[in-house]
C-alpha cells in the first residue's frame, strides 16, 4: 500500500473548517478511533491499514469511486459489518448495533405510494424503533423528544403529513430529525444530499452543521459532492483502490495527490470557491 504518512493525522478539525464550538482545552476522546482497519472480500481490498480517529465536533467527509468503501466503512461503524482487521470504536464503544450513541442519515429514498406513515412516525422510530414494545412506557417524554427533534430542523408545518405527500427536501430534513432524535454523540451521514436541489443540499448541510457546533458532534459524511459541504469540512478521508489519503481539503484535493491515488493524471481545478475534478471518469466529475 502506498505509504499515508504525509495525509494522515488525528489531530483535532483543520483549517478548512471552523473549529467546532466548545472544544475543550485538553484533547477529549475519539469520537471514532480506527486502528489498523482492513476491509476486505476475498482477494479485493477496499482498503487496509486505516488509522483515523475522528474528534468531537470535527466534520470529516469521505470520498472516493463507487465501489471504493466509503458506505462499507459506515456498516462497520454502525456494527452491521465486521472488519476483515484491525479494530473500530465509536461513541465510546466498540463498533457494534445499537449504539444509543449514533445518529444515521440514510440516502434520500422514494416513499412508496400507499405507505401509512407520517413525519411524525418516521422521526420517532429515532426514539424507539429498535426497542419493540417499550415506546408506550414514556409516552409523554417520547412525545416531547420527537416534538423537539421535528422543531429542530424546522419542519413544524409538514411533520404530520403523510410522507409520501412530501417533497425530497421535506422527507430529509425528517430524516436529520429522525437521526437526531437521540442526543448522537455522531452522527453518521450516507450521502444525504443525494438527488436533492441545491437549495435543500445547503438546507441539510447547514442543519447537519449546525448540530455539530451547537453539541459537538462529530460527523462522517460520506458523499459524492464535496462543494456543497466544502466550507463545512475540517478534514478528508479520501478512497480509491485500496489507498487512501487523509487530510484538510487543501492536502488531499490537489492534482498531485489524487493523481497518486488513481495512478492516472487527474488534474483539479478551483472556479469560483468550486472544486471541479478532470481525468478520472464520471465518479470524479460529480464533484465538480
Amino acid at each position: 500500500m502506498t505509504d499515508a504518512t504525509a495525509l494522515t493525522g488525528t489531530g483535532m478539525p483543520g483549517t478548512a473548517g471552523t473549529p467546532a464550538v466548545g472544544a475543550a482545552d485538553a484533547p477529549a476522546d475519539p469520537a471514532i478511533r480506527l486502528r489498523s482497519a482492513t476491509m476486505a472480500f476475498g482477494e479485493r481490498t477496499l482498503w487496509s491499514d486505516l488509522d483515523l480517529e475522528v474528534s468531537p465536533g470535527e466534520f470529516i467527509a469521505v470520498l472516493g469511486p463507487n465501489g471504493s468503501g466509503k458506505t462499507s466503512l459506515l456498516r462497520v461503524l454502525l456494527g452491521t459489518l465486521g472488519l476483515s482487521a484491525g479494530t473500530a470504536e465509536i461513541a465510546g464503544r466498540p463498533a457494534g448495533v445499537g449504539n444509543p450513541g449514533i445518529g444515521y442519515i440514510p440516502q434520500q429514498k422514494t416513499i412508496d405510494a400507499g405507505v401509512l406513515l407520517r413525519g411524525v412516525d418516521l422521526v420517532g422510530l429515532g426514539v424507539d424503533g429498535h426497542r419493540w414494545g417499550l415506546g408506550w412506557r414514556k409516552r409523554g417524554e417520547r412525545a416531547a423528544r420527537v416534538e423537539a427533534a421535528v422543531a429542530a430542523v424546522g419542519a413544524q408545518q409538514f411533520a404530520h403529513a403523510p410522507l409520501e405527500s412530501l417533497s425530497g427536501g421535506e422527507q430529509q430534513r425528517l430524516r436529520v430529525a429522525q437521526a437526531l432524535v437521540g442526543d448522537p454523540s455522531v452522527l453518521l451521514c450516507d450521502e444525504p444530499l443525494l438527488s436533492l436541489d441545491m437549495a435543500n443540499q445547503r438546507l441539510v448541510a447547514e442543519l447537519i452543521d449546525k448540530r455539530r457546533r451547537e453539541h459537538d458532534t462529530a460527523v462522517l459524511f460520506v458523499t459524492h459532492e464535496l462543494n456543497p459541504i466544502l466550507p463545512l469540512v475540517d478534514r478528508v478521508l479520501y478512497l480509491v483502490d485500496g489507498e487512501f489519503r487523509i487530510g484538510t481539503p487543501d492536502e488531499v484535493m490537489t492534482s498531485q495527490t489524487l493523481s497518486e491515488l488513481y495512478g492516472t493524471e487527474v488534474e483539479v481545478l478551483r472556479v469560483r470557491g468550486r472544486l471541479v475534478v478532470v481525468g478520472t471518469g464520471d465518479d470524479m466529475d460529480a464533484l465538480a
